[in-house]
């Protein structure tokens, strides 16, 4: 799922301690047969797309019905293809199947007009005191740099992750370095929120059939405080505002570190940022706040719509040179409300703005739109081989 951490959706929500409106002919209406008895002092509710895929959003807690079913009425504006999982107010009591384990995120389509009932049955809740084991996926080039670099711009700490191509050990070469956020799913399944990129699979296989190999250093994002630090601007009601001092950080601390210990080719030509959704917003904020230090960004289903002010800035920033390279990619089947081209139309119109700023359409930047993309890990993963792949080995 794009999850918690992947907020994806444009949506006019009721208010912090609103219990949403009645069912009506104007409202698409969930409801949830719950077996047995929640936990006491437990409520019902429900995360998608259509609320940043937060756990326990008070906006989006179930009612009870006169037969001990849920309900929940979705506010008139959401809209299009919606993707949802129930839970008790947290990803630690997710639903599951009958086993126990995990299930695929639900779905439903809400078009304009008289809106159908959906219908679902939860079949049991993770229990949050047993903990999960999950298989660790990493290979053997990826480590743990630290687990608590500090972030003196943030007053933070926060687990540091580095993957080396192949030969590296035994070898002079020196590489690229590619920065990434949201650290826990680019290499590891065992970490992951919502399924992992496989950058280190997908990198080892690249450098098998000839690549050059590049070195990746990916950040953990920081839980509650992710999107106060992947926005440089505040959003009334999601947050950010740290954004520039997060990049700070990456710039004066985290980089001259890397180059110090490892064999990198530091110049701005081999230095990329790549991210999905919050991730691609911040990617391409560093990239024009500091384009002396990095010329190579991949903006994956970047969440332009919680920043507006994205727009302006690059239109205002001092002229890109166009040996830049930006790979975006989103998919037509990110957005939540009537109009399933939020993603896309935000993608073009931040295009628009950048060959404002010096660049140029299919040299130095390149977008694509699939029919089938949702914002979703398994989406990013299997678009980043043809990202990297423009970006550094073309």
């Amino acid at each position: 799922m794009g999850g918690l951490f992947a907020v994806s959706a444009l949506t006019a929500a009721c208010s912090a301690n609103a219990r949403g409106p009645a069912p009506g002919p104007s409202h698409f209406t969930i409801r949830a047969e719950v077996p047995g008895a929640i936990p006491p002092g437990s409520d019902v509710f429900v995360a998608g797309n259509f609320n940043g895929w937060n756990p326990g959003d008070s906006a989006y807690r179930l009612q009870r019905d006169a037969k001990g079913g849920y309900w929940i009425a979705l506010p008139d504006s959401v809209r299009g293809n919606l993707e949802f999982k129930f839970t008790l107010g947290s990803w630690d009591a997710v639903e599951t199947d009958n086993a126990g384990g995990d299930i695929q995120n639900r779905s439903a389509v809400v078009r304009a007009g008289p809106n159908p009932e959906h219908v679902a049955r939860i079949a049991a809740w993770r229990d949050p005191k047993k903990a999960r084991v999950i298989a660790h996926t990493a290979r053997p080039g990826v480590s743990v740099l630290r687990e608590d670099f500090d972030i003196p711009e943030l007053g933070r700490k926060r687990r540091v992750w580095v993957y080396l191509p192949n030969g590296y050990e035994s070898g002079s070469a020196r590489y690229p370095v590619l920065y990434m956020h949201d650290g826990q799913n680019v290499f590891d399944n065992a970490t992951a929120f919502a399924g992992e990129w496989g950058i280190d699979e997908t990198l080892d296989s690249l450098q098998a059939a000839g690549g050059k190999g590049i070195i990746v250093v990916a950040v953990d994002h920081g839980g509650d405080k992710r999107i106060d630090e992947y926005s440089p601007w505040k959003h009334a009601k999601y947050g950010g505002g740290e954004g520039g001092k997060y990049v700070d950080f990456l710039v004066k601390e985290l980089k001259p570190f890397i180059d110090s210990r490892y064999r990198t080719m530091p110049d701005r030509m081999n230095t990329g940022i790549a991210g999905s959704s919050m991730g691609g917003l911040i990617s391409l904020y560093a990239l024009v706040k500091y384009p002396d230090v990095f010329a190579r960004a991949g903006i994956f289903s970047p969440a332009l719509w919680i920043a507006p002010a994205a727009y302006s800035f690059v239109r205002a920033a001092a002229p890109l040179k166009p040996d830049v390279r930006v790979y975006f990619v989103s998919g037509a089947l990110e957005a939540s409300t009537g109009d399933d081209t939020v993603y896309v139309r935000d993608q073009e119109r931040m295009i628009d703005a950048l060959i404002a700023a010096g660049l140029r359409k299919d040299t130095s930047v390149v977008a694509f739109v699939r029919p089938d993309g949702k914002h979703s890990e398994w989406f990013w993963r299997r678009e980043f081989p043809a990202a990297y792949k423009w970006l550094f080995e073309r």
